[in-house]
């Protein structure tokens, strides 16, 4: 029989590595539905609950592997509900190609079921590379640019693919006017390097200073080696930006963990006392938490020089990959004394660290959240994969987790999308089946997609060697995060109708689902459910009641933060006692000296 168009694109996948494709069918992929039955499961189709989700496991396939991801969706309402996986993949840099189907070529215009104008749709998020194939002589051609634009750029990419075309005999193209053709798939990119002068400028720049900070990001995350040896050579403190979390471990005495409203005070102090500011592969959006402008001389590393200068003003900008651009700086950069700078980054740290702890202890109703993580943190194996979701359970991932080992972690970092967590994870087991994969996620998450997608996990569980997935929920029964907005930014109390939760036992539904669960209402039992977790080899829920009162407090409030938090609480917020409580016995052991 011949090979059609569908049959194809699977072998031109196949050509590529992909080993699997997240998506969910519809008639307007049926063509490739078709395909894949005759597969042989190469590559594998991976069944989502919901094509946003595909998408999501195609993200955290991608930021977990380092390969582009990839997710199939049907024309209509499935290409629609792709968007905001595919927009998470945008915003954070990531590799995906979706691949979409379409109404059939003699129905277009005519107002036809699920008939979407998808060049319009996918223009802002696939303006990298968006191709619809009406012939099949495109095919070869459009798949690989969409594929070599996604992994060159870090962008999404998409291809349209009619239902018919699917279904037509495939044609390759020929040496000839108005066709074009393509190279085989190829794998391996450029290390670009900046200009000798430019170098010389950054060096110049770096050696100068005396209190030197730096600032990491996802960009630097193939770069570890050098970071630390440019760390050692200036004396220098790192801080991570939330998507650069598990590029240093935080074991080293001078890594003062995240940046920004959900940091660490260590971050903030050495942001605000530095003279000098080296930035690498980060572009993380909140600029009053970096020097005042007019404080620190900057150097900025980034291989896209468009994003270069966008969060402070850059002196000496080194535009190259960050691996090989801190390999030529390293030579150039001279090892003197900074011991007195260095020696207070890294006190403030051992206090910070100690601080946390006692923060973790303090006494809430029923459990303190910034301890679900701590306790965490002492367990997880260091070959674990890591997940947070969006809301007030970011705050303590990137707080309290301790990264250290092998481990791999992230979030939607620019997107901040709620959901994204338990797909992120299945994404994360199919890059990587023989390591343990944790889920932190919030009850709104939880609701609003977490439940469905855990049926996904117990699906496929079988095909992971290693079958540890363990999803945490932060059960506090209220959208915490936007409760405490409203609070410290707009100055109102909690309104229930908008934030209040609907209450649900997440361990009895994971149990029907499939998973060992456990519930926990006691602190003290907290220990014992992350051991039950990772010595189970099979998916585990736990479920942790939480108080949703305990505040995430940024590392440095600011006046007006405080005010607006105390007017809403005047203005008759019905937790204001818990929150006031919680709030000064949080806050008081930063006040208490550090245990040595």
């Amino acid at each position: 029989m011949a090979a059609t168009v569908a049959d194809h694109v699977l072998q031109r996948l196949r050509e590529w590595g992909v080993e699997q494709v997240f998506g969910y069918p519809g008639d307007g992929i049926n063509g490739l539905v078709a395909a894949f039955g005759k597969a042989d499961d190469r590559p594998r189709f991976i069944q989502s609950r919901h094509e946003e989700m595909s998408a999501f496991q195609a993200v955290g396939y991608a930021k977990f592997s380092g390969r582009t991801g990839v997710c199939l969706a049907t024309s209509g309402p499935g290409a629609i509900h792709l968007l905001n996986g595919l927009y998470d993949a945008r915003l954070d840099h990531v590799p995906v190609v979706a691949i979409i189907g379409q109404t059939s070529r003699s129905a277009m215009g005519g107002a036809y079921q699920q008939e979407v104008d998808l060049q319009s749709l996918f223009k802002d998020v696939a303006s990298e590379c968006l191709i619809e194939v009406n012939v099949s002589e495109q095919l070869p051609f459009a798949l690989d640019r969409a594929f070599r634009t996604a992994a060159d750029r870090r962008v999404p990419t998409a291809l349209i693919i009619p239902a018919d075309v699917q279904e037509e005999r495939y044609t390759a193209p020929s040496h000839a006017f108005k066709q074009v053709p393509s190279s085989p798939p190829s794998s391996g990119t450029a290390r670009p390097t900046p200009g000798e002068a430019d170098l010389d400028r950054a060096a110049a720049i770096l050696n100068a200073g005396e209190k030197i900070a730096i600032l990491a990001g996802q960009g630097a995350r193939g770069a570890a080696d050098e970071l630390r040896q440019v760390a050692e050579a200036t004396g220098a403190g790192v801080a991570k930006a939330l998507l650069g979390k598990d590029v240093l471990p935080d074991g080293l005495p001078y890594v003062t963990g995240s940046i920004g409203l959900l940091g660490t005070r260590p971050s903030y102090e050495l942001m605000r006392d530095c003279d000098t500011l080296l930035i690498v592969g980060s572009n993380m959006p909140y600029s009053q938490f970096l020097p005042d402008f007019d404080q620190a001389r900057a150097v900025q590393i980034d291989l896209d020089g468009s994003m270069i200068g966008l969060r402070y003003p850059i002196e000496a900008t080194l535009v190259g990959d960050a691996k090989a651009t801190l390999a030529a700086l390293l030579p150039r950069l001279e090892h003197r004394d900074r011991s007195e700078w260095r020696g207070t980054v890294e006190d403030n740290v051992a206090s910070w660290w100690d601080t946390l702890e006692r923060q973790a202890m303090v006494e809430a109703a029923p459990v303190n959240p910034m301890r679900v993580v701590h306790e965490l943190s002492e367990r997880v194996p260091d070959d674990a994969i890591v997940t947070a979701d969006s809301g007030s359970s970011t705050t303590w991932y990137a707080r309290l987790l301790k990264v250290r080992g092998t481990m791999r972690c992230s979030v939607s970092g620019t997107l901040a999308t709620m959901g994204c967590a338990v797909p992120y994870a299945i994404g994360a087991k199919f890059a990587h089946p023989d390591r343990p994969v944790v889920a932190l996620v919030g009850d709104g998450a939880m609701q609003m997609n977490g439940l469905a997608e855990l049926m996904t996990a117990v699906h496929y569980r079988d095909r992971w060697e290693d079958q540890r997935f363990v999803v945490c929920v932060f059960n506090n029964g209220d959208l915490n995060m936007v409760t405490w907005e409203l609070r410290a930014m707009g100055g109102v109390p909690k309104f229930e109708p908008s934030q209040d939760l609907p209450v649900v036992s997440y361990a009895d539904l994971a149990r029907l689902m499939g998973f060992e669960a456990v519930t926990v209402t006691d602190p003290a039992a907290l220990g014992d459910a992350w051991d039950l977790a990772f010595a189970a080899q099979r998916p585990v829920l736990i479920d942790v009641h939480c108080d949703p009162d305990v505040p995430p407090l940024p590392p440095h409030a600011t006046f007006d933060q405080a005010k607006s938090t105390a007017e809403s609480l005047i203005k008759g917020d019905r937790n204001a006692w818990g929150v006031l409580v919680r709030g000064v016995k949080t806050k008081a052991q930063e006040m208490l000296p550090r245990r040595d």
